[in-house]
């Protein structure tokens, strides 16, 4: 999915600990918990028309704790319920790779991986994003240090209401 059309900035949330709780390797949709006010936080960037993006580390493929194929079905369900919310996800970007990988086919040192930039640069190509003015919302020191790697706000998520976190910190722009 790409679009080339009008310039527009960007929200790039991670996912475990960001959108969802972070219980340890989600990848069974039963397991999938929104943290609170997730979805209303991704419909105002949605209305506030930013281009919304997930980028993850999801090792777990790689340590052969569940398929790709699982992480397809999570993200399927993901956007199901936000469109059942009138919410959406323009795109999503996972890295299944990981050094200490147990399948050789993932066990390398890829630059998607955060804190890698992979990731982003990737969804920065395909869309039409304007880079100065999009942010990054982690829960983690990687999730930042890729937003820094390229020059994107970063902001850090330590848990709670994400839709007052992301209000407190006077997001969306509009």
């Amino acid at each position: 999915m790409t679009n080339t059309g009008d310039m527009r900035p960007a929200v790039f949330f991670d996912r475990d600990g960001v959108l969802n709780q972070d219980k340890g390797y989600i990848y069974k949709i039963q397991d999938w918990v929104w943290i609170e006010g997730a979805i209303n936080t991704i419909k105002r960037f949605n209305d506030a028309n930013y281009w919304v993006f997930v980028v993850t580390n999801q090792s777990g493929v790689g340590r052969g704790l569940y398929t790709e194929e699982d992480v397809n079905q999570i993200h399927d369900h993901v956007r199901s319920e936000l469109t059942e919310q009138g919410a959406k996800i323009d795109d999503i970007r996972y890295c299944p790779h990981h050094t200490d990988a147990k399948i050789n086919a993932y066990k390398t040192d890829c630059n998607w991986r955060k804190p890698g930039s992979g990731m982003m640069q990737d969804l920065i190509s395909s869309w039409s994003v304007d880079k100065e003015n999009s942010l990054l919302i982690g829960d983690k020191e990687t999730d930042l240090q890729a937003a820094r790697n390229i020059q994107i706000k970063a902001l850090f998520f330590e848990g709670g209401d994400l839709e007052e976190f992301v209000r407190q910190a006077g997001y969306p722009k509009l």
